[in-house]
């Protein structure tokens, strides 16, 4: 079966897949649990290299002991890490949460801060997860962009780049800030739905039968003929 041979321009792209992410999901609930900007900080941390359903099983375990930074300093890094090993690399997070709760505390009155500058200061977040914070807990305009939406950017045309920070340039100049926030969530809902890493036909995902980027439609007729050959 031929994949698409003629494309729109990805300014286009990207209107039609703005139109099609809000008709499946015109209602974008945060994945994680949490409380408020430090217990979301705390699950977003735990989420690296982890889904949020794990992370979700884990987080109330350890909120039930320290659901703020003065009660976590009080707990041993290695209690935190038996908490939370289920999230994979337990003796890294544990040690970033210890941590930055220590620092909040110290420099920001026990509150999470609200500046991207302040939180990539923190030990265990980066540019990803200090955007997370700011647009879910604090409503600024962000586009966080882990390696999913950096898959999702390509297979639909909308970025060639060949990392995360570029992808993340592009997506924002494409798309209007008013959208960054709920758009973020959108695709990774349709991601996990559609358009997963394996198991992936671009022929019947909603977006890439439509504006896939034309290597998916080589990869997919290259295996398909692999298995008419045994």
């Amino acid at each position: 079966m031929p994949g698409p041979k003629k494309y729109p321009s990805n300014k286009t792209i990207a209107k039609e897949v703005v139109k099609t992410l809000e008709s499946l999901y015109p209602e974008t609930p945060i994945p994680l649990q949490h409380e408020d900007a430090y217990t979301l900080l705390i699950a977003v941390l735990l989420s690296a290299q982890c889904t949020d359903e794990r992370v979700n099983k884990v987080t109330p375990l350890l909120f039930a002991k320290a659901n703020n930074p003065t009660d976590m300093i009080k707990l041993d890094v290695k209690e935190i890490e038996s908490i939370i090993r289920p999230c994979g690399l337990s003796p890294r997070k544990s040690q970033a949460i210890s941590e930055l709760s220590k620092i909040l505390l110290e420099k920001h009155n026990g509150q999470v801060p609200e500046s991207f500058e302040a939180l990539e200061e923190l030990p265990g977040v980066g540019h990803k997860t200090a955007s997370v914070v700011m647009s879910q807990a604090f409503g600024h305009p962000a586009f966080p962009v882990d390696t999913h939406i950096h898959r999702l950017a390509w297979r639909w045309q909308l970025s060639e780049a060949k990392n995360v920070e570029q992808t993340e340039r592009d997506l924002k100049s494409l798309f209007s800030k008013k959208l960054w926030n709920k758009l973020h969530l959108q695709i990774i809902f349709f991601g996990r739905e559609y358009c997963s890493a394996r198991q992936h036909n671009p022929y019947s995902c909603p977006i890439c039968s439509r504006y896939g980027h034309p290597e998916l439609f080589e990869q997919e007729d290259a295996k398909s003929s692999k298995k008419n050959k045994k």
